[in-house]
């Protein structure tokens, strides 16, 4: 067995707090992210924040679609997801509760990170519905949870429904967001 890991540095949310620049911290580990993404990434992302804000206000939810905030998961774990929508009213500073909906948009640098840290970070934490956008290939796919409780993997065609703070049902047409 390797001595390495022992010697990796280990950090808190108080380490993260005092940091410059754009990091996250998984489980201990200062993850960099990468410079700022590039026109197709942003602009994915705010027509979904768009759409997510509209049908919300128009229906009158309980519910605040947030962006590129920081989540902070535990003492060892803060993740900043492209877009976030959290029952009741936006926080002062981060949140730190379990969001109903999270949404990360594929860059180049990231793709593996969402596909699997990610996903099985937000998993584990009771994300009921996790969205990941590829810009390039214009695609979603979608995790929800199912009546058991366990996730379940869709590839969106043409739009997707999910019901958000259960009482909010929202559909968004993949022609609206690409």
């Amino acid at each position: 067995m390797s001595a390495v890991p022992k010697y990796i540095p280990r950090y808190t949310v108080d380490d993260y707090a005092a940091w410059e620049g754009d990091w996250e911290l998984w489980d201990g580990i200062a993850v960099s992210m990468s410079p700022s993404p590039f026109g197709a990434h942003q602009l994915l992302l705010f027509n979904l924040a768009a759409e997510l804000r509209t049908q919300i206000l128009k229906q009158k939810c309980e519910a605040v679609v947030l962006g590129e905030i920081d989540w902070i998961v535990s003492r060892e774990t803060v993740v900043r997801p492209d877009v976030v929508v959290i029952c009741g009213e936006a926080p002062e500073k981060h949140i730190e509760l379990t969001p109903h909906f999270v949404a990360e948009v594929l860059s180049a640098s990231t793709a593996e990170r969402d596909r699997s840290f990610k996903r099985d970070l937000y998993d584990e934490q009771g994300v009921p519905i996790y969205a990941i956008l590829d810009p390039e290939l214009k695609t979603v796919q979608l995790y929800r949870r199912d009546g058991e409780g366990k996730w379940r993997s869709e590839s969106v065609v043409d739009s997707f429904e999910i019901t958000l703070c259960e009482d909010c049902a929202v559909t968004i047409r993949l022609a609206d967001l690409f």
